[in-house]
């Protein structure tokens, strides 16, 4: 069982660490995403180009990479499914490729928790829309959203992944340092806005 956990995160870690922002802006020959906005290879970043279907590619592949760690780890264990899922969180945020520097982690966090706990995805949508509706922050809206995620899996029962999700919300909120500060200094961008 050591072997297959191991073989799990390692699994895990390897396809979250894939920069798919990096891949794919590249591909369409817009550079080193790298170079221009916050220096992250998320979609957020990745929607600096002005090219908003890249970004939404972006989107969908760092959030998949979870989901596949998940359910493929998953479907020779359930715990080595929480293990894949977590490791390719990991991975996407520290990837081996790029010196350990990657994305912030919401779009994989949330293709990990489809993949394990689907029906907790419905938390997190309702709380991110609410929150960018009311106050237009998506940084805000995703943190928040973050913190409902363990509450509404410790509620549907599932004790020991609220644990997991929790460390990974505080994750999520470590990454979101600079986020935060701008939100509390009020200098964080809208959703919408031109700057």
């Amino acid at each position: 069982m050591v072997l297959h956990l191991i073989a799990a995160l390692a699994f895990g870690y390897l396809l979250g660490s894939i920069p798919f922002g990096l891949l794919i802006t590249r591909a369409a020959g817009l550079g080193d995403v790298r170079k221009i906005g916050s220096g992250n290879i998320g979609a957020t970043n990745v929607l600096r180009t002005g090219n908003k279907g890249l970004a939404g590619l972006t989107l969908v592949c760092d959030a998949l990479k979870g989901t596949a760690a998940a359910l493929i780890a998953g479907s020779f264990a359930p715990e080595l499914g929480i293990a894949a899922g977590f490791a390719a969180f990991i991975g996407h945020i520290f990837p081996v490729w790029l010196g350990f520097k990657g994305g912030k982690g919401v779009a994989t966090y949330l293709g990990v928790l489809l993949g394990l706990a689907w029906k907790a995805v419905l938390a997190f949508a309702v709380i991110w829309l609410a929150i960018a509706f009311l106050l237009r922050y998506s940084s805000l809206a995703a943190l928040l959203a973050t913190l409902g995620v363990p509450v509404a899996l410790f509620i549907m029962g599932q004790t020991d992944l609220a644990l997991v999700f929790a460390v990974m919300s505080a994750i999520v909120w470590l990454k979101h340092r600079a986020n935060i500060g701008r939100l509390l200094a009020g200098t964080e961008s809208r959703i919408g806005s031109k700057g």
